[in-house]
């Protein structure tokens, strides 16, 4: 077996040595420096020599990982700017007030959690008093990923800046009422606070990430200058398990996203246990963040370790902080000097010897308290170098105590995640330890009081000086007046109308063809933002490519091999389309951040995201609920669409759910259009309300999830008449009668209604003709474009009448009259159509392709899962039957004829 840790050959080992004899005198040397003063000072020299190739630019392997102790030594650490004492006590009451919360709330059951913030509070503080920007000064400012559990802490801050009241504080995690402050990150919740929602742990990093990558594309692209925004994403360290957390690592350093900073709160704890209990977490995700290419600063030790290092003349003490596991660190954390003295100390007899120049006293500060995540003057040293830093992403790793200053019943207790509220007596010794200026005598009937030092105090003075000089509060979210975008030309989406003649278009190409003339529009044809994940060619956007180009920072360093081609692959630094490779997750990343840059930066995008239907929903549903916590606008595009309509795939390509998944998000509104003038009713509607004139009542804040098809089928013209565009949009109209359609029935012939969606418009539309012809039956055909919609405001027109108001849902206004029974088909499960079942009157019955799907032509699993034109004319006489219209043999008869 291979030894992991053994040096590898590299490509230098290929070439022939040059000078044997200089060879052998280098490692002779070393091997005299090992004999002499031992292997761990030759390991120093060997570690020492490739830091200095490396910063020579000699093309060697990196060093992946450096000693367990701070990357910036105490000589070189800057002094921090403005008055260290008055940051002590704001942070002070931060903590108390973060702590009283949580535990006042206790009483209700409604939970949070402390001990995150409590470790984390000089991160926080450090980057608010000295680093990060706020909007009023360009509009864009800083943009901070706060970790989840950390948001008491930001209230506190926001209740001691005079942002939030007791009242407020007092309704955390109790919003039903109103001047409620959700659990975590929240914009739809707290829109004016929160930017980004990140407690959906992994989400947070992966879309920092590709925020700071957007914040570049909007650069090059001209459409804003926010060169001068930072991204900061806070992680637990235990979060970076999460496989979206490192997904993106290599983007980030390969585009040189040197405006990203990522800071790790290693406390060591996650929410059951340490997070490496025999491992060193720290020096894996030093190893990681290295080999991805980024920056590292590692703050792990506070000033009380100084006098420690000091006295470390063999490296005994860094040898010993190095292989002593995380898990062992957290127990010296709650016990004694005896204990501590025997077990690291006792370890090396170097080290014996140094604990008998250390007090108990000594050896408990550094061991219980001196962390490097836990002082100012480190904690700024590191964000100094971040974002001085250039050339690559920089990641903090900042060591601290979980549950720090909340007493011996909190610090590195493997329970304290979930531990709620302290005691009275407990948050008297916080007290004192934090020398908060609170009686006892304001502890009221057992519970502790909030603290604060006056609106007038020194305290909030010098916090809002401050955040004045770095441009406002933070966080904060901003939606900047903006005018509307003017509406593209009506010519681009009238061309639908017409149809498609003799030609055979699928509705993806459709929609294609509609952003290609969208995208010239000279009002708004620069704001949209293409985004796909490698498989343009499959939607046919590959003409999009020499027109828009590809966005990347380095453009075109090479002659591509398409290049005498009419559409050859065009990268460009000011490339308008965002094609991500093969990641659905920084895809949608990419929308998130596109999405949302009218808040972020008062600059209104409209993305679409083109994606397999079936590789959307289904593998980033957490991401899509993201977007809509995020009040993110934009339009989704399931290409592919259905369980039937891209043949030979098979079961993991054959989407039967998305809209059943869709439906589950409040923000989405979910479309079938199953023709193109549909398509483009929807998008025209989708772009007035989200980026124009929104109606009253309506909510600006939803995207749009279009599912389009992929089978070449001819395109009718629209149909004339009134209620045609409000039917599109609201989801159900009528697209034509037997009459209409020429199907000349008999006299008195039965009638049934049925009601199609996507795809499954055309086997309808055969179906109608069959029965017409072959069974005297006549039918009219129904465009349901979106059942979600239809349900959605029949819900509402329930809860309406539950409040005394008349409304009659759309979907029964639509239908009234019809004659006959409905019968509904989709090329989704039946789940999908039955949305409406219960609101309309008609008997009502659904055929849908339930199951998994399989590999084979259209025809053949259209037949399998009985949605075909021949299963649906079965059907409907199977209704129509029921109901004594048609013969009950007729049934039969039609099954044998069609060979079901």
């Amino acid at each position: 077996m291979t030894d992991p840790n053994a040096i590898q050959p590299s490509a230098l080992d290929q070439l022939p040595d040059r000078d044997p004899e200089e060879t052998a005198e280098w490692q002779a040397s070393l091997d005299a420096v090992a004999k002499a003063a031992g292997p761990h000072r030759a390991a120093y020299l060997m570690r020492r020599t490739l830091e200095r190739a490396e910063a020579g630019g000699i093309a060697l392997p990196k060093l992946l990982e450096t000693d367990y102790v701070n990357t910036i030594p105490t000589a070189a650490e800057p002094s921090v700017p403005g008055d260290e004492e008055m940051e002590r006590k704001i942070t002070a009451w931060n903590r108390w007030n973060a702590a009283a919360m949580v535990t006042r709330g206790s009483k209700y059951g409604v939970g949070g959690h402390i001990a995150t913030f409590a470790s984390a509070a000089w991160l926080y503080e450090t980057g608010f008093n000295h680093f990060f920007k706020g909007k009023e000064a360009d509009g864009s400012g800083d943009q901070l990923y706060i970790q989840g559990h950390a948001s008491p802490g930001i209230y506190a801050r926001a209740f001691l800046d005079g942002r939030l009241d007791e009242q407020h504080l007092d309704n955390f995690r109790q919003e039903a009422g109103g001047n409620g402050l959700p659990s975590y990150p929240h914009p739809r919740r707290l829109p004016w606070l929160w930017e980004f929602p990140t407690v959906s742990m992994g989400l947070g990093p992966l879309s920092a990430i590709y925020q700071a990558r957007f914040n570049r594309y909007l650069t090059a692209r001209g459409i804003k200058d926010v060169s001068d925004s930072h991204v900061w994403a806070f992680l637990g360290d235990g979060e970076m398990d999460e496989p979206e957390s490192t997904a993106a690592l290599a983007l980030a350093s390969r585009e040189g996203l040197d405006n990203l900073t990522f800071v790790i709160n290693c406390n060591l704890q996650r929410l059951d246990g340490p997070v490496r209990a025999n491992f060193k977490i720290v020096q894996e995700l030093e190893a990681q963040f290295r080999g991805a290419g980024w920056n590292v600063v590692k703050t792990m030790w506070g000033t009380a370790w100084d006098e420690l290092f000091q006295l470390d003349t063999t490296g005994a003490l860094v040898r010993r902080l190095r292989e002593v596991p995380d898990a062992q660190v957290q127990t010296y954390q709650t016990r004694d000097a005896a204990y501590i003295r025997q077990d690291f100390f006792g370890a090396d007899p170097a080290l014996v010897e140094m604990a008998k120049l250390l007090s108990d006293d000594k050896i408990l500060e550094c061991f219980h308290l001196s962390r490097g995540g836990h002082e100012a003057r480190k904690v700024y040293a590191a964000y100094k170098a971040a974002v001085e830093f250039k050339g690559a992403p920089t990641v903090v790793l900042a060591q601290t105590v979980k549950g720090h200053t909340l007493g011996e019943g909190f610090a590195s207790k493997n329970a304290n995640h979930q531990m709620k509220k302290l005691t009275v007596d407990e948050f008297k010794t916080m007290r004192d330890l934090l020398e908060l200026p609170i009686s006892d005598s304001q502890f009221v009937d057992g519970q502790v009081p909030y603290g604060h030092p006056g609106a007038d105090s020194a305290e909030v003075r010098y916090l809002q000086e401050r955040r004045a000089a770095l441009g406002g509060p933070a966080p904060a979210r901003r939606v900047h007046p903006v005018a509307p975008l003017p509406a593209p030309a009506e010519k681009a989406f009238a061309s639908f109308d017409k149809g498609s003649g003799s030609q055979n278009v699928a509705t993806t190409m459709a929609f294609v063809r509609l952003i290609k003339d969208l995208v010239r529009d000279k009002e708004s044809g620069k704001r949209w933002v293409p985004i796909v994940p490698d498989e343009a060619r499959t939607f046919g956007m590959e003409s999009l490519f020499p027109s828009l180009g590809i966005y990347s920072p380095k453009g075109q360093t090479y002659e591509p091999v398409d290049r005498d081609q009419l559409m050859y692959y065009k990268e460009a630094k000011n490339g308008q389309i965002l094609n991500e490779g093969i990641t659905e997750a920084g895809s949608m990343a990419d929308f998130i951040a596109a999405s949302t840059a009218y808040a972020t930066h008062g600059e209104p995008m409209i993305p679409f995201y083109i994606f397999y239907s079936m590789f959307g929903w289904q593998r980033t549903a957490d991401q899509m609920w993201q977007l809509g916590d995020q009040l993110g606008r934009g339009f989704l595009v399931g290409a592919t669409a259905g369980r039937t309509t891209l043949t030979g795939e098979g079961l993991q390509h054959a989407d039967g759910h998305s809209p059943v998944i869709a439906a589950t998000n409040p923000a989405a509104l979910t479309y079938d259009p199953a023709f193109a003038y549909e398509v483009a009713a929807i998008v025209k509607d989708g772009l007035r309300r989200m980026y124009g004139e929104a109606a009253p009542g309506e909510d600006p804040d939803v995207f749009y999830y279009l599912t389009v098809y992929n089978e070449p089928m001819p395109q009718p013209a629209k149909p004339s008449g009134p209620g045609i565009d409000e039917g599109i949009v609201k989801g159900l109209y009528r697209f034509n009668t037997a009459e209409s359609a020429g199907l000349t029935p008999v006299a008195n012939a039965p009638r049934i209604q049925l009601l199609g969606s996507g795809t499954a418009i055309h086997w309808t539309l055969r179906a109608q003709k069959l029965l017409a012809e072959e069974w005297g039956v006549a039918a009219d055909v129904w465009s349901a474009t979106s059942w979600t919609e239809l349900r959605r405001d029949a819900l509402e027109a329930d809860a309406a009448l539950l409040r005394g108001e008349e409304r009659v849902p759309f979907v029964r206004q639509a239908l009234q009259g019809a004659d006959g029974p409905v019968l509904a088909v989709s090329d989704y499960m039946r789940q999908v159509p039955d949305q409406i079942a219960q609101w309309v009157e008609q008997d009502y019955s659904s055929l849908g392709a339930d199951g998994f799907g399989l590999s084979d032509t259209r025809e053949a699993a259209r037949r399998h899962f009985g949605v075909d034109a021949e299963s649906i004319v079965v059907a409907a006489l199977a209704q129509l039957a029921k109901r004594g219209e048609v013969k009950a043999t007729a049934v039969k008869e039609a099954r044998e004829k069609y060979g079901l």
